[in-house]
């Protein structure tokens, strides 16, 4: 593909995404409807939505305009230096190349840098406007820093499935693939790739000794101190990353009971349970629960868990580095949704909490409001619990993350590498 071609198919894959799609999912779409472009071709043109997602606030900023057309022009402006003349060379209407460029485009190009000068701070560091106070809460004056590297691309992270094999012999069998790793410090079963070549076609990921998982998923899961012999209870498992970090935990001994609301998902659970070994796992559909009745399909359970892991949904900004489209997706309403969700998956999982036990409340969120509000809240009403240290929970000899002091955890990917998250223990003290 010429370099103006792939600029086209990038502007299609921005229109769809523009219309509510998933980036990846459109991503894929568009290469397995085009099996002539290359893999040059596929990651150049990922690079370029990327980075238009990534940019969005500030690229619709400084060419007044938010058509896929014009943020691509911008980020060829802004990103990569090129001149007015140059992208006409590249918008000039040949085979397969965007149309030429308009007047109006024309001298948008013109006025752009002067554009940039006066650009507010939610557009340079691109967020919704509406976000930024609560985001300057979070983080005050490390917010600048904070959010440029939540605009970066994220690492490839996997964990070794340790019912089936080690580290080193994971690093090893990857290499003789061509994937290149290095452990990561932390966990004991974390390796980040040195590129972004493909682990799930490997050998070693079809013979279940490895999974995707980015390192501070990972991290939350060792705080829950999972031992063998114990009843864990994965309240939102999803597809069940962590339901299969947290069963690797029980080394065969135990169970964990991954739940979800979505059968779709929890359906994606068993292969990977398959293909892992992970014996230990059973699924359960949830169904709406209603705090002031018994629960439909975990009133065996209450009182009796050991662990109860609580992923709650939430606006997924912590991993605004994979999904970056989500940041203009996200708006009032649904944070106030996510927020009423989380209220009730943190009633639902301590009915189930053994006195002695612990709940764990997990978001992929970087936002007060999901995080210290909502645990503030719960320990304000249910008295029953009380917080622990997260490193009170940290395994012997493992190096801890650079976190942010305090009994909560938290991460981020500039203070400590991995996507955002935010985990905390709550003991049953009666």
């Amino acid at each position: 593909m010429t370099p103006a071609a792939r600029l086209s198919a990038a502007i299609e894959i921005l229109g769809d995404i523009a219309k509510g799609k998933m980036a990846d999912r459109v991503s894929a779409a568009w290469a397995k409807a085009n099996r002539y472009a290359g893999s040059k071709d596929r990651a150049a043109i990922q690079a370029r939505v990327f980075d238009v997602l990534r940019n969005r606030a500030l690229y619709s900023f400084a060419a007044d305009s938010t058509t896929p057309r014009s943020l691509v022009q911008a980020s060829l402006t802004i990103e990569d230096g090129l001149s007015p003349d140059e992208l006409h060379h590249l918008f000039d209407g040949a085979k397969f190349a965007p149309v030429p460029l308009t007047v109006t485009e024309t001298e948008a190009l013109a006025g752009l840098p002067a554009r940039l000068e006066s650009a507010p701070a939610h557009v340079r560091m691109n967020v919704p406007e509406w976000l930024l106070p609560e985001l300057q809460s979070a983080f005050g004056e490390r917010l600048e820093g904070e959010l440029a590297a939540l605009n970066t691309r994220a690492p490839v992270d996997l964990r070794v499935n340790a019912l089936k094999a080690t580290r080193g012999d994971v690093q090893e069998r990857l290499a003789t693939e061509n994937i290149e790793t290095d452990p990561c410090d932390g966990s004991p079963w974390g390796l980040r790739s040195k590129s972004n070549a493909r682990v799930t076609h490997t050998k070693t990921f079809n013979e279940g000794l490895v999974e995707i998982q980015d390192l501070g998923s990972q991290l939350t899961c060792m705080i829950a101190g999972v031992q063998p012999g114990e009843r864990v209870v994965d309240l939102c498992a999803g597809a069940g990353g962590k339901a299969l970090a947290l069963s690797a935990m029980l080394s065969g001994e135990g169970s964990v009971i991954a739940c979800d609301t979505d059968p779709r998902r929890l359906g994606r659970l068993k292969p990977r349970a398959d293909r892992a070994s992970a014996g230990t796992i059973e699924t359960r559909r949830l169904h709406p629960f209603d705090p002031n009745a018994a629960d439909p399909d975990l009133e065996d359970l209450e009182g009796l868990v050991d662990c109860v892991f609580v992923d709650a949904p939430c606006s997924g900004t912590g991993a605004w580095r994979r999904q970056p489209e989500a940041r203009w997706q996200i708006t009032p309403e649904k944070l106030e949704a996510y927020r009423a969700a989380q209220i009730e998956v943190l009633i639902r999982g301590a009915r189930l909490v053994r006195p002695g036990g612990r709940l764990i409340y997990v978001t992929c969120s970087i936002l007060p409001s999901e995080n210290d509000a909502q645990i503030d809240a719960f320990l304000k009403e249910m008295t029953m619990f009380q917080e622990r240290d997260w490193q009170s929970n940290w395994p012997e000899g493992e190096t801890m993350p650079a976190a942010l002091e305090g009994p909560r955890l938290r991460l981020t990917p500039h203070s400590t590498d991995t996507d955002g998250f935010f985990a905390v223990i709550l003991e049953r003290v009666e």
